[in-house]
């Protein structure tokens, strides 16, 4: 039998406060209106005071009308069948194309216990250098992309979802503007990959509570085929708009807020969402790569500084290159050590080597005289620039590890790259050895 509730004693922005008892938080709801049904979320329980967000706005609901809760959480299809289809926030076609119908999922359900964890042990290759020679992406890894507005923080998403070996892509696009949205799905269908990706998106001028729904649905969806045995990748862009959303639903329930206005809860409901990465064991393994925008490039805003608590290091993108200095992988000595043997020695002497440049750019610049080696490194820094860190560099882990050696035999000698004797005599370019022998000889000669 179906139960009606009609009293409705609040409606503020597009929360609807109504009397009801025997409800659970995160229940879905149909408010029966005027227009027709719409459908809502529990985002609240004070006594017999139940909150709810509604999905399509409150507008045309009237305290004159009626609730029926459904007595279940906000679900999801789940099936091969979405595999290059484009959803919105509510689970929607945003495609033109039909709904599907398959078994649906719970979204928002609790993260995986640690037992049934293994220890993330394989690596994602993305074919972008600064992230897999120096900070290597992990399976069932939770890294975030700390940017600032105006930086190619989607193209390096879109990007890394291309070049990726995962057999899933899900993309959860957050507050994202029309032509980004249409970025991503050009990009992913130039790429070849549409065919084995899902887009959920929600634009700015979706409602608000769709923006909360998107990282639910993609992990929910994504862990899903990880059971299956598939290495599934989630893109999360933006985490700020997620986070505003949240203090928006917040405000409008006048809860105290925290800092800067985000509600008190903010680390829980991040720490929600990125706890769900994992490398099933038996079964597949499920990561995610998000973006956190930084108001002002100000990394104590508590959007990048909560979840600098929760993930497993973060990538730093500034001047449309990922930084070296503050970009942090928790889990690469997990992997950089199975791929090549002098993969760990050209990492520690390619950033060593560059910390000396930027020193040695300061010394030029405050006027001072330069030596020889100052000279060698700021050669060395310019090049590894050039054709290591600018993010147009395209190439596989091996092709980047190759090219650094070239690189270092360009500048310096290979006694002054701190690089084991055994990794030299096995990898140091000979021809860049016999052409500085032979420059050497000239230089003494003359």
């Amino acid at each position: 039998m179906k139960k009606y509730y009609d009293e409705i004693i609040r409606i503020a922005g597009n929360v609807v406060t109504v009397i009801a008892t025997g409800v659970g938080y995160d229940e879905l709801a149909v408010i029966k209106t005027r227009r027709g049904p719409s459908l809502a979320q529990v985002i609240r329980l004070e006594g017999d005071h139940v909150s709810l967000q509604v999905f399509a706005g409150t507008q045309g609901v009237s305290t004159g009308d009626k609730v029926q809760f459904l007595h279940r959480p906000m679900q999801v299809a789940f099936g091969e069948e979405m595999l290059g289809r484009i959803f919105n926030g509510a689970g929607e076609p945003r495609d033109g194309r039909p709904p599907v119908e398959i078994d649906c999922v719970d979204i928002g359900t609790p993260s995986v216990n640690p037992v049934r964890r293994r220890m993330p042990d394989n690596m994602v290759d993305t074919g972008i250098p600064m992230i897999d020679i120096f900070n290597s992406l992990v399976e069932s890894q939770k890294l975030p992309i700390f940017s600032v507005a105006g930086e190619p923080y989607n193209e390096v998403l879109a990007r890394v979802g291309l070049q990726a070996n995962a057999d899933i892509i899900i993309l959860g696009g957050m507050g994202l503007r029309h032509d980004d949205y249409l970025k991503f799905r050009q990009a992913f269908d130039e790429g070849g990959v549409l065919g084995r990706t899902i887009m959920f998106v929600h634009t700015a001028a979706d409602p608000v509570v769709e923006c909360l729904l998107v990282p639910d649905m993609c992990l929910a969806v994504g862990e899903h085929f990880a059971l299956e045995n598939k290495r599934v990748l989630v893109l999360l862009t933006d985490m700020t708009a997620f986070s505003d959303a949240l203090k928006e639903i917040s405000i409008i329930m006048e809860q105290i807020p925290s800092n800067r206005g985000y509600p008190g809860d903010l680390y829980s409901q991040l720490a929600r969402r990125y706890e769900k990465a994992v490398d099933f064991d038996g079964a597949g393994s499920l990561t995610v790569l998000a973006c956190v925008t930084m108001p002002g490039d100000d990394v104590t805003h508590p959007v990048p500084d909560n979840t600098g608590y929760i993930t497993e290091g973060q990538f730093y993108l500034r001047n449309g290159r990922i930084e070296p200095f503050g970009s942090l992988s928790r889990l690469k000595q997990q992997v950089n050590g199975k791929t090549r043997d002098d993969h760990r020695d050209i990492m520690n002497a390619c950033i060593q080597l560059y910390a000396l440049c930027r020193e040695s750019r300061e010394k030029r610049d405050m006027g001072f005289e330069m030596s020889a080696w100052d000279n060698k490194l700021l050669r060395y820094g310019q090049l590894f620039e050039d054709k290591i860190m600018d993010l147009s560099v395209n190439i596989p882990l091996f092709e980047a590890l190759d090219l650094c050696w070239e690189i270092l035999a360009e500048c310096f000698d290979p006694a002054e790259t701190g690089i084991r004797r055994a990794n030299i005599d096995k990898y140091w370019p000979k021809k860049k050895s016999v052409a500085n022998a032979e420059n050497a000889k000239e230089l003494v000669t003359a």
